[in-house]
């Protein structure tokens, strides 16, 4: 089995403490929450299933890591930039690269993100991909909401996917765009 190495760093946010994951040429992998990181590290493993994935620590902060506390600080649209590589399965990557495309501090819902990607009658498997992200916030699954416009499942909590939703559309309504 293949071994994969990747840098974890940690750093407090308003929403607790952040883990984001890169590799050595600093592409995204994950990027998590500090009580979740259980959770990312099985995503991870379904991720690379064919690899062994181990994790090591470091203090410094990667271009990632700069631009998500700089989202932070109000700088919304800088994450759009960061390159981010995952596995997961091609109906996941295409879920994946579809939430991509939606604008900070816009929602849509599960059937429309299905709809977008070809498969209107796979809501629940597009619900599925959604919870499978292993990149919060930067592969933007906080954006999807359920038809009747309320707050429905986010792997880091409801608390934290209202405060993005709120902190994107507080900077993108002029605060700083």
């Amino acid at each position: 089995m293949a071994a994969l190495t990747f840098l974890l760093e940690r750093s407090p946010t308003p929403l607790g403490e952040m883990l984001i994951v890169t590799d050595e040429q600093g592409l995204l992998r994950a990027l998590d929450w500090g009580d979740h990181e259980a959770d990312m590290h099985r995503l991870m493993r379904n991720q690379y299933r064919n690899s062994a994935v181990e994790l090591r620590e470091t203090r410094r902060a990667s271009p990632a890591m700069q631009t998500m506390l700089a989202y932070f600080d109000g700088d919304i649209t800088g994450i759009d930039k960061l390159l981010v590589l995952t596995g997961g399965t091609d109906f996941q990557r295409k879920v994946w690269a579809a939430l991509r495309e939606i604008p900070c501090g816009s929602t849509i819902s599960y059937l429309e993100l299905a709809t977008r990607i070809g498969k209107p009658l796979a809501v629940r498997a597009v619900g599925m991909a959604n919870g499978a992200n292993p990149v919060s916030i930067v592969i933007p699954c906080h954006r999807v909401i359920g038809s009747n416009r309320t707050l429905t499942g986010y792997g880091g909590g409801l608390h934290r996917k209202r405060w993005l939703l709120e902190h994107e559309s507080e900077y993108r309504q002029g605060r700083l765009i």
